[in-house]
């Protein structure tokens, strides 16, 4: 059987002894190497017992420490603030950032409603326009589009607006032919407000006459006369009352349906588009605290302890005189993975309890209590 390796019993940190590199030339990192190992090495038992460990196995295990400690770090920032990130600038590392919630990402979110009600969003409002034919009262708009609104192929449209409608009634509120003729004209005349708009009315009446009045002219034409309305139903225009004459233009808005479902982002190149690309690096082993430091040697410890075992459990046993000792390879991996799962749960619940929500739950609690101790102090009478 071969002869095991063992640790020497110190060790020399240069540049190059980690697989990565990642935080070979932060001299903390330098100088924590060769006490981390020792203090492994210790740990498992040296000088006691032999270690069947190098100096590289403890490098090793130190930088996947350090690594794992970001990486949870990092995880937990972006599970609470990807709202926030996202659409943000992937060229800007984010580790020191103190990243500040907004509503971007909502606001994009809400947009369709907006595209909808024609108040805003992303899709563009197309104007259009075609003749009328005296005597022709459907129209088809998805002919129209075919025809004059440049589509790609197997696109369509959906008119969104048709100027097609009689003045506001509010233009004909003092017409005395309206149907609903007002009685006041004299009276406004009398005070020197007859060129003024009846948004003067509420020094005489309440506003609801004035709705009133509105509301009456709107139904004398819709029922009395000839109103000027429209169906539209699947993008096809039924005008009410039939046209008379050729040649008369009828407006509309229209958007383009594959706009509005495209789901890329315009110009979204080089922004935050999932959690993958989120711009935070690995840490900078100097700026982490002693409560982080802490947490990396017991994990570079259990990754040192899982090592041996796997180490021991190729040599099986080892020779003594007269006999061979067994290896306590499977204590070995079974302890290293459970100090592993415990630590990643110690930090993940740490990371938790400052958690935005946790921390303004504690902030309310503890205004809760300020108050109630306040509460017991006595108010003092004051006579003046």
């Amino acid at each position: 059987m071969a002869n095991a390796t063992i640790w020497p019993g110190s060790s020399s940190f240069f540049p190059g002894d980690t697989p990565f590199g990642f935080y070979d030339y932060d001299y903390q990192f330098q100088t924590d190497a060769d006490k981390v190992a020792d203090f492994c090495a210790r740990r498992l038992g040296f000088p006691l017992v032999d270690v069947e460990l190098q100096p590289t196995n403890f490098y090793t295990a130190f930088e996947e420490a350090v690594t794992t400690y970001g990486n949870e770090i990092y995880a937990f920032k972006v599970r609470q603030d990807f709202l926030s990130m996202e659409g943000a600038s992937t060229g800007s590392n984010l580790n020191n950032a103190v990243i500040q919630p907004n509503f971007g990402a909502i606001v994009r979110m809400s947009n369709q409603y907006g595209e909808e009600a024609g108040v805003g969003g992303t899709v563009t409002w197309y104007t259009g326009s075609f003749d009328t034919t005296s005597g022709q009262q459907d129209y088809d708009m998805t002919a129209w589009a075919n025809a004059s609104a440049s589509l790609s192929a197997g696109d369509t449209i959906e008119i969104k607006r048709v100027f097609y409608e009689s003045p506001p009634a509010i233009v004909r509120y003092f017409d005395p032919y309206a149907g609903t003729g007002t009685g006041m004209m004299n009276l406004l005349d009398t005070f020197g407000w007859g060129n003024y708009s009846p948004a003067i009315n509420f020094l005489l009446m309440p506003i609801n006459y004035d709705l009133q009045k509105i509301q009456a002219i709107e139904f004398n034409d819709q029922i009395r006369k000839s109103q000027y309305s429209f169906e539209l139903v699947n993008n096809r225009l039924r005008l009410f009352p039939i046209p008379t004459v050729n040649g008369g233009k009828m407006y509309f808005e229209y958007i383009k349906n594959s706009e509005r479902n495209n789901p890329i982002m315009a110009n979204s190149a080089g922004l935050v588009s999932n959690v993958s690309n989120v711009p935070y690096a690995n840490p900078k082993y100097i700026q982490i605290n002693s409560i982080g430091r802490q947490w990396i040697f017991e994990y570079t410890l259990a990754l040192a302890k899982e090592m041996l075992g796997y180490v021991r459990g190729k040599y099986g046993t080892l020779p003594i005189p007269g006999a061979e000792v067994t290896l306590n390879s499977a204590d070995l991996i079974t302890a290293a993975t459970s100090e592993k799962n415990l630590l990643l749960d110690r930090l993940r619940s740490f990371l938790e309890e400052t958690s935005r929500e946790k921390l303004l739950e504690r902030r309310s609690l503890e205004a809760d209590y300020k108050q109630k101790e306040l509460n017991l102090v006595p108010q003092p009478i004051f006579i003046g």
